[in-house]
């Protein structure tokens, strides 16, 4: 079983009223659709659990001007952060692109997280030969930048799948010896002797693993990330 992370951006005419709202405002910091679910029998109505960082007000009353919503429900957690849920009609323009996922064997795995210009990053899992077919299918306005691809493992793919085998290892051995135990119980040197190569290779793995892991991690998960802060 294979998965893809992959940034998608869509052209301004085929962007939803809410992710315009987004693209062309600053009341949105954060936002991430946690479900969603078109019920047998009425494929023209959806479903979607949001959370969002945002003001409040103002995201209420983008949200109240959209003719495809019909109702939604808003849940505040504190000041800054609530849930919506949405009952929606389907747009022509959004069942002409996820027509590329729904005709395959593919699932997406949520959440997909949108950042301040309504693009959004999404992790998507099936064959391989689903995966390319999805992407070759995929509106030619669409740009999809791919992140990572490779054998789906949920412990670590979300957040490391930008980090190589080999970089992965020697941070698996890093942590079975206790390189990374607060007070350290290995050093480098030991990790090395794990991976049977030079010291100076093994802080090179671990380097770039750390890096890439922390870029990653605030890219898909930091609070400042929508305004790139």
């Amino acid at each position: 079983m294979r998965y893809l992370d992959a940034r998608f951006s869509q052209p301004d005419w085929m962007l939803h009223p809410m992710q315009r709202f987004i693209r062309e405002t600053d009341a949105v910091q954060y936002e991430e659709l946690r479900a969603w679910s078109i019920v047998a029998g009425d494929p023209d109505t959806e479903y979607e659990l949001f959370y969002v960082e945002a003001d409040r007000e103002r995201y209420e009353a983008a949200i109240r001007s959209v003719d495809s919503v019909r109702w939604y429900d808003l849940t505040p957690i504190d000041d800054g952060s609530f849930y919506v849920y949405i009952c929606q009609r389907t747009r022509e323009a959004d069942r002409q692109w996820r027509s590329a996922f729904t005709e395959l064997n593919l699932l997406v795995v949520p959440p997909i997280v949108y950042d301040s210009h309504a693009d959004f990053d999404m992790t998507v899992v099936g064959a391989s030969e689903d995966l390319q077919a999805m992407l070759d299918g995929l509106p030619a306005d669409i740009d999809v930048t791919v992140d990572a691809i490779g054998e789906y493992d949920r412990r670590h793919a979300p957040i490391a799948g930008a980090v190589t085998d080999r970089q992965l290892a020697a941070v698996e051995a890093a942590v079975e010896l206790g390189f990374y135990e607060v007070p350290r119980t290995a050093a480098v040197a030991d990790v090395a002797a794990e991976l049977g190569c030079a010291e100076s290779t093994a802080t090179a793995l671990l380097q770039r693993a750390e890096s890439s892991v922390m870029e990653r991690l605030v890219r898909r998960h930091g609070r400042g990330k929508a305004t790139g802060e």
